[in-house]
This record gives structure tokens, C-alpha cells and sequence, in this order.
């Protein structure tokens, strides 16, 4: 480790433009990508914003660690599919969920009643070919302009990359899983 002195200058001007909802998207292959969404949705729910938060892969019966407290603090979360593909006994039926949901969530951005729109996992359903890109795109273009969209999942396609406003990739370093470790409840659910 390399020892450095803290720096007594503001590291960047403040910048001078409008404010707006912003195109958020966390990717890549390491862990943390709905984690940080969960992160922005807890901060704006606890400036009185008002937050929706839909699950593209997970079950809408689901009772994961963040369904458990969001229901305490009145956040809410919803579950749209039916479980990763490898789990799916008809994918068909799948990809009718993830178009169902789609229509919910472009609903809930183009109400604009909300502040923060979190469509966690929404890359999967867009690389297997469940949804149309051209559609979640629009959407994006034409949000009221106060909106802010989180988008999660690895590989998210180049041209929401594009429009985004900010895209952090989470890089795998080193990963329990690959160490034998299964996964852990409240840490990784």
C-alpha cells in the first residue's frame, strides 16, 4: 500500500448544469450491482422521494433479505419473473413475464410520479431476446425529465451503455463462490 497525504483542495469544480433524472446503470460481472441500486433507492426513499423497485428475475412471492425490509419501511419492491432460466420450466412463459413486467415498469417511468425507477436484473431478459431494446431506449428518451432509472445485470447491451448518464462496472476480483463458499443469507439474497 502506498501512503498518501490527503488532498486540502476540492478535487473538482461544482458543475454548473441542470438538474435532471439520470440514466444509472450498474454491470459487469462482480457483486454489488443491485446492492448499489438498493443503496440509491433507500437514499432517495429516505429524502421522502418516492422509489419502485422491480425485480426482473425474481419471483413475486419472493422473501429475500431487501423484500423483507423494504416492506417494513414502505418501500416498494416487485417481483416480475419467475426465477433465473435455469430454474424456468417453460421459458416461453418467462419471456411473456419479463414483456408483462416491462410494460408495468415503462408505465411507472412514463407516469412520472416517481422519483427513482430501479429495474434490477432488466439485462437478462434484454440479452436472452424477451424484450425489445428499441422499447426500453424509447422509453429511457422520453421519461419525464425528472425521472431517474437505475438499470442492473451483466452485459448490459452497448446502447443503453450509450444513453446512459452514469455506468459503474463491477469487477470481479475474487468471489467466495469460486472458492467452494455457497452463498450467504443477508449477504448475497
Amino acid at each position: 500500500m502506498q501512503i498518501e497525504t490527503p488532498p486540502t483542495a476540492k478535487p473538482y469544480e461544482k458543475p454548473e448544469g441542470e438538474r435532471r433524472g439520470l440514466v444509472i446503470v450498474n454491470t459487469g460481472d462482480g457483486k454489488g450491482k443491485s446492492t448499489a441500486a438498493f443503496g440509491l433507492a433507500l437514499r432517495a426513499h429516505g429524502r421522502g422521494k418516492a422509489v419502485k423497485i422491480y425485480q426482473f428475475m425474481k419471483v413475486p412471492s419472493a422473501r429475500f433479505g431487501e423484500h423483507r425490509m423494504f416492506e417494513q419501511i414502505g418501500l416498494p419492491i416487485e417481483g416480475l419473473g419467475d426465477g433465473f432460466s435455469w430454474k424456468s420450466q417453460d421459458l416461453e412463459h418467462s419471456a411473456q413475464l419479463a414483456r408483462d413486467g416491462w410494460q408495468k415498469a415503462k408505465a411507472t417511468i412514463l407516469g412520472g410520479e416517481h422519483f427513482l425507477v430501479v429495474l434490477d436484473e432488466i439485462t437478462y431478459p434484454l440479452i436472452y431476446g424477451w424484450l425489445p431494446l428499441d422499447d426500453v431506449l424509447a422509453t429511457l428518451r422520453e421519461r419525464p425529465k425528472d425521472v431517474h432509472v437505475c438499470l442492473t445485470g451483466r452485459r448490459c447491451p452497448p446502447e443503453i451503455i450509450e444513453l446512459a448518464d452514469t455506468v459503474t462496472e463491477m469487477t470481479k476480483i475474487k468471489h467466495a463462490f469460486n472458492a467452494g463458499i455457497p452463498a450467504q443469507r443477508g449477504i448475497e439474497d
